[in-house]
């Protein structure tokens, strides 16, 4: 993406040699970022409330920096917003990522002359790996299209600030402009329906060959592209050849995406955030993500069933194992340290390290024990997308505690391409996949403690209508895949009168 086709080869064989280095030596190439980090902010407000100048290992860390998400870190943060220097790391901030927050309002990320680099360096990357495997670069000499926020920033204290998917936007190297889309003016557009109009307009025409974004929004840009020419995104762009996604499973989406290109299309999954960026798929073949462990990132793992335990133990690349559910918990060179970001990984292996995001540690359904998790439910429902041959645009799974009668249940919101004909065949299917995956599940399955799921089919536009009501049409938003509330449940009840 970042270099034509005519040296990209090369330039990837260059770097998949340097990160087979690092990868090959996981602990000593953790130890080393961790060293830097505590040495490298011994001196800021942090460091001297925390005694970084006493840390001498990971179990020292431990001991000294508690857990923190950002409300806890928050007193720091204030102070960098502020305008002080030397608080999280030395100096200021180049920019500030600003997120919605569900508990803190809007959350104000930090981004470091330091960090910045990471999270080009790393979108680069997992293009030239995939490059490297394939041999495939032609891709490079067409247009590129990136589903973002707006590149359009404001200032606090001196300190730009911005979305992170815009902050990005102002790092596109020139020799790429002239291939990347949409305009800047329209990548301005803050409507989002309003902005997928005008890239439909703008696109329509063009020879695409890479198209990047949270797989709900680019779908939305298809249905739009589809209904504004009447041709299949396949044979609108015949030269369409990578799709790159992250921040959701691209599973549950996958049937209908294909439908709408009209044929299978590579892709690449990636790991960004606004703390860092954590992984990138390296290789087409292999399940999960590898973990970018010499990005200026320390990493910490604590098994998610003993998260909320008085003190619970702190892992580090060497001690985790596969397929155990873990939160992350990241250090790094913008300045947040042992952050719970809020992600839960399972490693899918760990030579190389590689992982899925398996949900969000406040996103669970536990309303009976049953310690349902966002990969379980995605699982389910690929499971029986794949036997019974339905596509869907969305869905998420609450609990229902308090039915008219009966048995308490899970309920499925999901907003199906075409009602299929026996909603009875596909409840059954994700709940005999749940039960496989989750024996908590089961078990209160057997013992007559809840009762099978329960589908309840939504209008077409109603996830979008939700988000929408929310203010979080578009861009890098997600939708909770489930929660432990009826509150999402309630909303879309409403929304179907």
């Amino acid at each position: 993406m970042f270099i034509k086709s005519f040296a990209a080869k090369i330039f990837a064989k260059i770097v998949v040699t340097k990160i087979e280095k690092w990868s090959q030596n996981p602990v000593e190439t953790q130890h080393k970022v961790f060293k830097k980090l505590i040495s490298e902010a011994k001196d800021t407000a942090f460091g001297k409330d925390h005694d970084f100048q006493a840390i001498q290992s990971p179990s020292d860390f431990a001991e000294n920096v508690p857990i923190r998400d950002y409300e806890e870190l928050k007193p720091y943060v204030n102070r960098v917003v502020s305008g002080e220097e030397n608080i999280l790391w030395p100096g200021k901030p180049l920019y500030f990522a600003k997120t919605s927050g569900t508990t803190s309002g809007a959350k104000y990320i930090p981004i470091t002359k330091d960090s910045m680099p990471n999270h080009i360096q790393a979108a680069r990357n997992a293009i030239l790996c995939y490059i490297n495997e394939t041999g495939n670069a032609n891709f490079v000499d067409g247009k590129m299209i990136f589903l973002q926020g707006s590149p359009e920033m404001s200032e606090k204290n001196g300190i730009k600030l911005g979305r992170l998917s815009g902050i990005v936007a102002h790092y596109v190297p020139k020799y790429l402009q002239r291939n990347r889309m949409p305009s800047w003016k329209t990548n301005c557009i803050e409507d989002w329906e309003t902005k997928v109009e005008a890239i439909v307009d703008e696109t329509k025409n063009e020879d695409m060959t890479v198209i990047s974004g949270i797989p709900s929004w680019v779908q939305m840009y298809f249905e739009r592209l589809q209904a504004n020419t009447g041709k299949k995104v396949g044979d609108l762009f015949k030269n369409f050849q990578l799709f790159i996604y992250g921040g959701v499973n691209y599973e549950p989406y996958r049937a209908k995406f294909e439908a709408l290109i009209g044929r299978k299309v590579d892709s690449i999954e990636l790991f960004p955030a606004s703390e860092g960026f954590f992984a990138f798929q390296d290789k087409q073949d292999a399940k999960g993500m590898l973990l970018l462990l010499d990005s200026g990132i320390f990493y910490e793992f604590i098994e998610a069933e003993h998260f909320f335990d008085e003190n619970p133990k702190r892992l580090t690349i060497g001690d985790v194992q596969e397929g155990v559910n873990y939160v992350m918990i990241v250090s790094t060179n913008a300045g947040l340290w042992a952050y719970n970001v809020g992600d839960t990984v399972q490693f899918t292996s760990t030579n190389p390290y590689r992982v899925i995001v398996s949900g969000r540690i406040k996103h669970f359904i536990s309303a009976f024990g049953e310690h349902v998790i966002g990969k379980e439910v995605e699982q389910a429902m690929q499971e029986a997308i794949q036997e019974h041959g339905f596509s869907i645009s969305e869905f998420t799974v609450a609990p229902q505690t308090s039915p008219d009668d009966g048995l308490p249940y899970h309920e499925w919101f999901i907003e199906f391409e075409d009602q299929p004909t026996s909603l009875e065949r596909i409840s059954n299917t994700i709940d005999q996949a749940m039960q496989k995956q989750n024996s908590y599940y089961f078990d209160l399955i057997e013992g007559k403690i809840l009762k099978p799921l329960k589908i309840t089919p939504v209008k077409k536009e109603s996830f979008k209508k939700y988000m929408k009501s929310q203010g979080k049409l578009g861009g890098q938003n997600k939708l909770p895949r489930l929660s432990n509330d009826r509150k999402i449940a309630e909303k879309l009840l409403s929304l179907q009168d």
